[in-house]
């Protein structure tokens, strides 16, 4: 069957009062205009676009469509765009995106085009989002946010004027069996450039890895060895750009769905494409059937939502960072886990190919200016043409492995610092001291989850932005700044004497909160005392739960700064099933009933050492702060089933509260003031 045109889009991106930015992924070549309306006066505005395109597979194009001109703010505006090459011509109507099909249109109510607004000083409502994994289990609450449109989409101070997602857009390392040959299918429909593998890993030639790579359930033991990566969930962990790409084309939009053809668990062992550990053993085959058809019906529960995802990346400015699970679980883990990678040919291969996604999917429309000529160049010349050890190739792999500048300030209202805690980690040399049993010995510290010359880059485009010292701030921090005590604590007392002893527990658990390193903690606790926002708003995902905590903190020098953090997560990834969930949810929800209510001190000694307790005078020389888990209207302080938050600013005034969906209904659970 014929690929549709439209392979996943259009998705709405960066957008001011000069320049729009879309993004969208078609199957053919084209040259793409666009226009701006104004809805309610069915008024075009002028405008100049300027669009620039990738070819990133034989059928795969992504473009960029930059619109210019002067957007007025606080009101409802549409956009079209039209699609242009040697035979044809379309617009989003043509091509069936706008039409009376509720599953197929991407526009809300009678609006005529797919619509956003920006808004001025007065009120704006921020959604945010983290952890969505394609077979998560749950309810995808991307569609929570796609039914608040639908229930008021020409009511600007109800309306979302920004969706943040805050990491794990993707799991790259946690595949579904059944999705693993939907994306080999795609792949092959695609037709990206071939990339063998063997040029960087000679031993994947040799039986039986020239088959395993290729097999459901086959990679887990090639991602160890030869990548060096440590996810205990690769078995079919992405690989190639394509890989990538589809899952990113495959997560966005229904458009490949409508073609592709999800295996039975029978079909994939009759043909000899599953591997198993022990071929004749029963018992392990009907376990992994079990697995296999779970995972069927939780994918099938996602795909059913997808033309409502879709409607919503279309009609809302959406600004994008990453986590770990977007590349692999445990990315820069720890000093030794990149070098350990960065010395595997194979496994600094995939994360290149996971960045250059990354880039193409989500970081390109963060921030276009930030990409000049040259970068886009190289992501091209790599894409046509794969050959490792060439000129372009190690162009593209130096441009890609250092690269830092992930970063970058939203132009919404309050102002959005997006921070990239993965790649401009430092890692300490200093021992941290520890405990094992009667034992005293040193072990190497958690990194600093954004160093030194990290703080003063982001500091750097903070200032290039147009916000100013004093106003309102948002920063999205993918990793909490201030966690669940419990899980932090319980971590810290049995993650470090166990690596001490040799024990690699900080793969198999995150050893990755803010608080683990007290110079890296500091250093944030520093910059937000530097910039002095008059309100400041940290935004955060990764944990799998959702909270809200206040905090007052006092530096060395007397000064005083308020910051409220807001979690939202998972949006599609409910960790806490089972015998295990069960328990870590008593133990949370026990944890939760020691300090609801309750006012808890820290403060940071001379050693950056972080104590849960208050200090005086010179015992103090770092900070010290008085912090609250802020319950929600219901008494309850964490929540751990899937949700996406909802911040709302009006006046100075702070509302925050999160969306779930619950079959087709949609509900809300709001915090208090």
């Amino acid at each position: 069957m014929e690929l549709q045109t439209i392979l996943a889009g259009p998705t709405l991106r960066r957008v001011d009062t000069n320049s729009v930015a879309i993004w969208i992924a078609t199957s053919r070549s084209f040259d793409i205009d666009a226009a701006i309306f104004k809805i309610n006066e069915k008024l075009s505005l002028p405008v100049r676009t300027a669009t620039t395109s990738i070819r990133a597979g034989e059928n795969l194009y992504i473009h960029l469509v930059e619109i210019y001109g002067f957007f007025p703010m606080d009101t409802l505006l549409g956009y079209d765009l039209y699609f242009h090459d040697e035979e044809d011509s379309y617009d989003l109507t043509s091509l069936g995106l706008i039409s009376d099909n509720e599953e197929q249109s991407i526009t809300y109510d009678d609006i005529p085009y797919p619509s956003f607004f920006i808004p001025a000083n007065t009120t704006s409502n921020f959604l945010y989002a983290s952890c969505r994994k394609f077979h998560g289990k749950g309810g995808d609450s991307l569609v929570a946010g796609d039914k608040m449109l639908w229930n008021a989409p020409r009511n600007l101070k109800k309306r979302p004027s920004s969706l943040f997602l805050l990491g794990d857009q993707i799991y790259a390392d946690d595949v579904a069996e059944p999705l693993f040959s939907v994306i080999q299918s795609v792949v092959e429909r695609l037709a990206f450039e071939k990339e063998d593998l063997t040029q960087l890993e000679p031993r994947l030639a040799d039986h039986p890895f020239n088959q395993l790579l290729q097999k459901v359930n086959g990679r887990q033991f090639g991602m160890e060895q030869f990548c060096q990566f440590t996810s205990a969930s690769m078995s079919n962990h992405l690989m190639t750009f394509g890989e990538y790409a589809v899952m990113y084309l495959l997560s966005w939009g229904p458009s490949l769905w409508e073609t592709a053809y999800i295996p039975t668990f029978e079909e994939v062992v009759e043909k000899g494409n599953y591997h198993f550990i022990f071929p004749n053993d029963d018992t392990e085959i009907a376990k992994c059937k079990k697995r296999y058809n779970q995972q069927t019906e939780d994918l099938l529960q996602t795909i059913g939502n997808l033309h409502q995802v879709r409607r919503l990346l279309a009609n809302v400015p959406t600004y994008m960072i990453f986590d770990d699970h977007d590349i692999t679980d445990d990315w820069n883990l720890s000093y030794q886990w990149k070098e350990n990678v960065s010395r595997s040919a194979l496994g600094k291969h995939v994360i290149a190919n996971g960045l250059c996604a990354y880039w193409a999917f989500q970081g390109w429309g963060n921030e276009p200016l930030r990409f000049e000529e040259a970068f886009l160049q190289s992501m091209e010349d790599h894409l046509d043409r794969f050959v490792a050890g060439t000129p372009a190739y190690e162009e593209w792999l130096e441009r890609l492995w250092p690269f830092t500048h992930w970063h970058f300030v939203a132009p919404t209202s309050p102002a959005a610092l997006f921070l990239n805690t993965r790649t401009m980690r430092s890692f300490d040399e200093a021992p941290q001291p520890v405990k094992v049993g009667w034992m005293f010995k040193e072990n190497i510290q958690a990194p600093r989850l954004i160093g030194p010359e990290g703080w003063r880059s982001i500091a750097k485009s903070l200032s290039y932005s147009d916000w100013k010292k004093k106003d309102p701030l948002i920063i999205i921090s993918p990793t909490p700044l201030y966690g669940m005590g419990l899980i932090e604590s319980a971590l810290h007392s049995y993650v470090y004497p166990l690596r001490a002893i040799g024990i690699p527990v900080h793969e198999m658990l995150d050893f990755e909160v803010w608080k683990y390193n007290g110079k890296g903690f500091s250093d944030f606790i520093r910059y937000i005392f530097k910039w002095q926002p008059s309100q400041c708003i940290i935004l955060s995902g990764d944990v799998h739960y959702a909270s809200a905590v206040k905090s007052r903190v006092e530096s060395k020098n007397g000064a005083e700064t308020d910051i409220v953090q807001f979690t939202s997560s998972p949006s599609n990834n409910m960790s806490f099933t089972g015998v295990w969930g069960f328990l870590m949810k008593t133990a949370i929800w026990w944890n939760a009933q020691k300090r609801k209510g309750k006012t808890i001190q820290r403060h940071c000694d001379d050693s950056f050492t972080i104590l849960n307790e208050g200090c005086n005078g010179d015992s103090c020389p770092e900070w010290q702060e008085e912090l609250s888990y802020l319950p929600t209207r219901k008494g309850t302080i964490v929540e751990t089933r899937n949700n996406i938050g909802l911040l709302s600013i009006e006046k100075g005034a702070i509302e925050n509260s999160l969306l779930q969906i619950k079959g087709e209904q949609l509900k809300e659970i709001q915090y208090k003031s």
